[in-house]
């Protein structure tokens, strides 16, 4: 008879076998030796635009370390007007995905937009000739949009870092007399540069599955010729290849990140956890701060959030068209579904992991959760071929039996979209599970099995109550994430199928901007939810284990 735990184990991986499929298919597809188009793209199409990938990335990271590590200093280290505010202010751009900002700024700064026109009517210009202004439509305009929504991604692990950094260290330091600047280059940034790794490296994970910024800015990435290449040119095999070359990029970025944190382990444990006193900012440092911290929340939010509201307050007919409330129907349904079983695949690894961590089942676990890693392109392009195929065999064996085809049945009805949505987001589920797994003692287990528990009995009415707050940020942040996705629902989606999503692409690519507005606030407001759950989370930890520490030394 076979174990509970080996059933448990057996479909961990199953479940990681499934995710690296899509993986397996680009490869297969790429080296097929019936393409020919490979010496084509190796020539024209592959050099341009990995050079214009790179220097996308190389802006992105440079600008998102430096916003978003002075702001997690500066809000955790200094008081000056407005910290406490700041705090968890500089989070909401993240509420933005990337294509949203890039259609409001091609709305606010383009020649027709309110600022050129404002200064024509200031200045007396006439044409775009009578003076310069810097062209919002270029790979300068997508490095701005991008990192300004982008940097909370390093400002929130950074800033974790700094409030857990041993009071103690920076106190001392002080006391040996370093100044501000030292105590930041010489101590606490380097304590904090793991954190940042992960931080930047996020932000370029997101930069590189970008889509939609770079289609409206003309900016030909990586992904954007995988898409070209794909619907424009018919050609899914060099879809396929150039997809590969992505891949490479994700792991190259995999290992840059986990080298950089090589050998740096650094434990505060052993000292009570507080707060380090915070520096006191006085005159025009005190609001040279506040300005530093309040630019990149202007620009990250309020201005794309302003016209997006003026914008929609001019269509709110729109509430109840048929059109709108459809995309809205199709959004929730997909990503409802798709973060459900998201969730329930990720309790699945982390129990079968808790029950028994052998190492096939960590190697198994651990390629299961680098679907956030690769672009929402790439994995279009896996799940299309294994799923056709399936799609086809299905179809023969239904005319074969019952003289009646089926069609696309799993890509016609949105199955492979559920199927990108969870592989690529099982990541984000799965860190919030394992982590919730981890605070339950391995003594309630054995206590379970001492009743006469099996384990899957021990699943059910020990964990999973425990787990139940750890369930709902989990498929709160899943079905956010499934929400905003972009370039795997464009490739992907049944044919006469919108999600708010593809609804904002597609009136953005044809400049309806007013009519892109509506579905936008939509989706700007739903992606607030899990910016103030990390913000009110984020706090809370932290003095939750301040308390903690505080209370377990010695009067």
């Amino acid at each position: 008879m076979i174990s509970a735990e080996r059933i448990w184990q057996s479909g961990a991986i199953l479940i990681a076998l499934l995710v690296l499929l899509p993986l397996g298919a680009i490869v297969w597809i790429a080296f097929s030796p019936t393409l020919d188009v490979w010496q084509h793209l190796l020539g024209t199409v592959l050099p341009r635009s990995l050079l214009t990938t790179l220097y996308l990335m190389a802006g992105v990271g440079l600008a998102t370390t430096v916003v978003g590590i002075a702001t997690a200093w500066l809000t955790t280290m200094c008081r000056f007007p407005g910290h406490k505010v700041f705090d968890w202010a500089l989070l909401v751009p993240l509420a933005i995905p990337t294509y949203i900002i890039a259609f409001s700024y091609v709305e606010v700064l383009d020649y027709t937009g309110p600022v050129q026109s404002t200064l024509r009517a200031l200045f007396g210009f006439k044409t775009s000739r009578d003076y310069w202004f810097p062209e919002i439509r270029s790979l300068g305009g997508a490095i701005f949009v991008m990192s300004v929504v982008l940097y909370p991604y390093v400002y929130l692990t950074t800033r974790a870092s700094f409030l857990v950094q041993s009071a103690s260290t920076l106190d001392v330091s002080r006391t040996l007399g370093a100044t501000p600047s030292r105590l930041f280059f010489s101590i606490a940034l380097p304590l904090a540069r793991p954190a940042a790794a992960v931080g930047v490296s996020l932000a370029l994970m997101e930069c590189l599955n970008d889509i939609g910024a770079v289609t409206f800015f003309g900016v030909k990435t990586l992904t954007f010729s995988v898409y070209e290449t794909w619907l424009n040119r018919s050609s899914l095999g060099g879809a396929a290849q150039l997809a590969l070359a992505m891949l490479l990029m994700v792991f190259v970025l995999l290992w840059l990140e986990r080298f950089g944190r090589r050998k740096q382990r650094f434990d505060s444990g052993h000292s009570k956890l507080r707060q380090p006193s915070r520096l006191d900012l006085k005159g025009w440092k005190a609001w040279g701060a506040t300005f530093f911290c309040l630019v990149p929340i202007v620009l990250g939010f309020i201005v794309p959030a302003l016209l997006l509201g003026q914008l929609a307050g001019r269509r709110l007919d729109g509430l109840l068209e048929t059109k709108f409330l459809t995309a809205i129907g199709n959004s929730l349904s997909l990503s409802l579904v798709a973060s459900i079983l998201t969730v329930l695949i990720s309790v699945a690894l982390a129990y079968a992991l808790r029950l028994k961590p052998s190492r096939l089942l960590k190697l198994g676990v651990r390629f299961a959760s680098i679907g956030y890693a690769i672009p929402g392109t790439v994995l279009a392009v896996g799940i299309l071929v294994p799923l056709a195929a399936l799609d086809n065999m299905i179809d023969a064996q239904m005319k074969a039996l019952f003289d009646f085809g089926t069609g696309l049945l799993l890509l016609g009805s949105g199955v492979g979209l559920i199927y990108a949505y969870m592989v690529r987001f099982l990541a984000v589920s799965y860190g919030q599970i394992e982590g919730g797994f981890g605070k339950i003692s391995p003594h309630l287990d054995m206590a379970s099995r001492t009743l006469g528990r099996d384990t899957t009995q021990t699943l059910g009415q020990i964990h999973l109550p425990l787990l139940r707050p750890v369930l709902l940020s989990a498929l709160l942040l899943t079905f956010v994430d499934c929400m905003k996705e972009l370039p795997a629902t464009i490739l992907l989606r049944p044919f006469n199928f919108d999600t708010l999503a593809t609804t904002v692409f597609e009136s953005a690519s044809r400049e309806a901007f007013e009519e892109a507005a509506l579905p936008s606030l939509a989706i700007v407001l739903v992606g607030l939810l899990p910016v103030i759950y990390l913000a009110r989370t984020s706090a809370t930890s932290f003095r939750n284990k301040r308390s903690s520490r505080q209370s377990s030394v010695p009067a």
